[in-house]
């Protein structure tokens, strides 16, 4: 035994030594980062992109090796709170009603602690840890996810960091799972079954699911499971766990109408059928006639009245400030114009794309979500992880780059009036495009030159 530990430390004492230096910045991520600390904070995010390329260069085949470091890397983080979110205090206040069977869409925060009777542990510290917005909105979160939040309160022993343990737990599960099935679902597109590493020990993934614990993860588990079950002719049952992912987060309802060029008619026809029936069944615990109200006009707030990280949309409140237009009427203004253009993006993509082909309908999701985010108000760097596990099945990096340069967008919590800062946002935007558009023009150069050949 110790001549096989002598011989593997050889064969593998540079990839060990990256673990090691991971290791150790992990956890200074994890414990001794303060979200304000915006120089700290991307020098650290830095270094660990660097040592995951090295990582993936050196052991890309060595799949036990990577797969038990990236569950190591997650592990760091169990037994400590989120440092760069505090959404987490929503999750388990959300959960302590689940866990006393009150429903969390009827209540906002202010409200419940004005006028009920505290049933909630720690409220009090739940309460002060959320953010002004989500302590006067309604909850936004669906009702599986819902559920996972009751199941983590109620294992946690009444203890928020016994809840973060078993939310944690969850996440870091989803992301085995989506190792498991993403490299299956990439064998059976013929794709290189090492890309999913670009997933599972990508920095962005690590901090921003099982660090900060949002449940993107959870429901790209669902996510890929299905394509994985569409890939092997099993649509019935992706329809369900389809919409189990729809029932974590809304994201993959966009994706729909891509199912009928996919499937065809009558398929696809079956497939929403079974999507609504365990939609619906999942939603039956949380119904009551203020549901669809109080949900709508919280999910409603996303696109017309907050702003971080945006895009396309802060070149167009420049030039509309120029002309002395308010910016919050910009914002509503633009705000509703959002999902008009998205549908009409779908609807363009669904009937013009060769949808039939599943890696053809994944890059169609791809392209999808990639405009929607660009024309986003609100770009949070936990929404590109979406992004970065559907990129791996295609042809295209661009996610990857902008899942590194993101980091930048926190910048704005380093400051005391959460005040973003434009030219560090127009560097992130300008990597995007500029990589983004190289990809394209580089594989349509590629495709004349095969058709000259």
């Amino acid at each position: 035994m110790p001549q096989q530990i002598i011989t593997y430390w050889k064969l593998h004492k540079i990839p060990i030594l990256l673990v090691i230096l991971s290791s150790v910045f992990y956890f200074v991520f994890a414990y001794h980062l303060e979200r304000t600390d915006f120089i700290k904070l991307i020098t650290l995010f830095a270094a660990l992109f660097f040592l995951c390329y090295k990582l993936i260069q050196f052991e890309k085949w060595n799949f036990k090796f990577l797969l038990v470091i990236g569950i190591l890397f997650r592990l760091i983080f169990l037994f400590t709170e989120p440092n760069l979110s505090q959404d987490y205090y929503r999750f388990i206040w959300d959960g302590e009603l689940v866990r006393n069977f009150i429903n969390p869409y009827l209540y906002v925060p202010n409200s419940f602690m004005e006028n009920q009777d505290i049933v909630i542990a720690n409220a009090q510290e739940l309460h002060r840890g959320m953010s002004e917005l989500s302590t006067k909105h309604f909850s936004n979160y669906p009702p599986l996810n819902q559920l996972i939040f009751g199941l983590s309160a109620l294992l946690g022993g009444k203890s928020i960091l016994g809840s973060l343990v078993v939310m944690r737990t969850i996440i870091v599960l989803s992301d085995i799972g989506i190792f498991y099935f993403g490299r299956k679902l990439l064998k059976n597109l013929n794709l290189s079954p090492h890309l999913i590493f670009w997933y599972f020990l990508n920095p962005l993934i690590i901090v921003e699911l099982c660090g900060n614990l949002h449940f993107e993860g959870v429901m790209l588990f669902f996510f890929v499971t299905s394509l994985y079950l569409l890939s092997i002719n099993k649509w019935q049952l992706a329809a369900v766990i389809y919409a189990l992912s729809i029932s974590i987060k809304l994201m993959p309802l966009i994706f729909l109408p891509l199912f009928l060029k996919h499937l065809g008619v009558k398929k696809s026809m079956v497939f929403y059928l079974l999507v609504i029936i365990v939609t619906v069944l999942l939603l039956i615990p949380f119904w009551s006639p203020e549901f669809i109200s109080n949900y709508s006009q919280t999910v409603g707030l996303w696109f017309s009245n907050f702003e971080f990280n945006a895009g396309f949309y802060n070149i167009i409140k420049d030039i509309a400030i120029r002309f002395e237009v308010k910016p919050w009427e910009l914002i509503k203004t633009y705000g509703k114009t959002i999902p008009y253009t998205v549908v009409l993006i779908v609807i363009l993509l669904t009937f013009v794309r060769k949808n039939q082909s599943l890696s053809v309908m994944i890059s169609s999701m791809l392209w999808i979500l990639t405009f929607y985010y660009l024309l986003a108000t609100t770009v949070h760097p936990w929404y590109i992880v979406f992004l970065v596990l559907l990129t791996i099945f295609t042809k295209y990096r661009f996610s990857l780059v902008w899942s590194f340069v993101i980091i930048l967008s926190y910048y704005a919590y380093s400051q005391t009036d959460f005040k973003e800062h434009l030219g560090i946002l127009s560097i992130e935007y300008i990597i995007v495009y500029g990589f983004l558009f190289f990809e394209i023009f580089r594989l349509y150069a590629q495709k004349l030159l095969f058709r000259k050949n």
